[in-house]
């Protein structure tokens, strides 16, 4: 015969054990209501300030293969260098615009920063959104990289070279064709778009 106690015990632990069970089981169904609120934690940055300005920029188009100016109004903050944040974020917005794009982005692309470094250097700090989920052709890689720094070069006076970086690291290339390992000269850009232009 067993001993009424070590019946006892087993019952409480028995008790314990499907308490912690039924306990873990409530907490795996909150858990699971609670991660698609995690897929949006990206941080968002806060809202502009600064009037509204006219500003020129260079949009790819895919079908023709072109770059046409196109002029925007878009808030700019007063420091060159958030006014250069802020113009490529509006351009890149243009892309990752599904229902409208004529150049479609990855989900999620973005430009980090832009750093105007003296004399005459600005360096795109793009995420990795941008470059690991875009479309890789030469073409297509080159048109992305020209918008970019006419777009830079036109409304920001100055500067000459631009140098292009993904999470704030150097890469070989966009997705395979457009070097990014070494510095764009803005006068070489600067041809290639009229090239681009006059194919229309």
């Amino acid at each position: 015969m067993i001993p009424r106690h070590l019946l006892i015990g087993v019952a409480i632990m028995l008790a314990v054990a499907l308490g912690m069970g039924v306990f873990a089981w409530r907490m795996r169904g909150r858990a699971t209501q609670t991660e698609p609120a995690a897929a949006y934690t990206q941080p968002v940055a806060p809202p502009v300030s600064g009037p509204t300005e006219q500003v020129t920029l260079y949009v790819a188009y895919d079908d023709p293969g072109i770059l046409r100016a196109q002029p925007a109004h878009i808030p700019l903050p007063a420091g060159r260098q958030e006014r250069a944040q802020e113009l490529l974020r509006a351009l890149v917005g243009l892309y990752v615009d599904k229902l409208s794009s004529p150049h479609p982005l990855a989900p999620g692309a973005e430009i980090r920063d832009v750093y105007l470094v003296d004399p005459g250097l600005a360096v795109i700090d793009a995420n990795a959104a941008f470059a690991d989920g875009h479309r890789s052709g030469i073409l297509i890689e080159e048109l992305t990289v020209a918008s970019l720094v006419q777009t830079l070069s036109v409304n920001i006076p100055g500067i000459t070279r631009v140098k292009i970086l993904v999470d704030g690291k150097a890469r070989d290339t966009l997705a395979g064709h457009a070097d990014l390992s070494d510095f764009y000269d803005v006068s070489t850009v600067n041809q290639l778009v009229l090239q681009l232009q006059s194919s229309q």
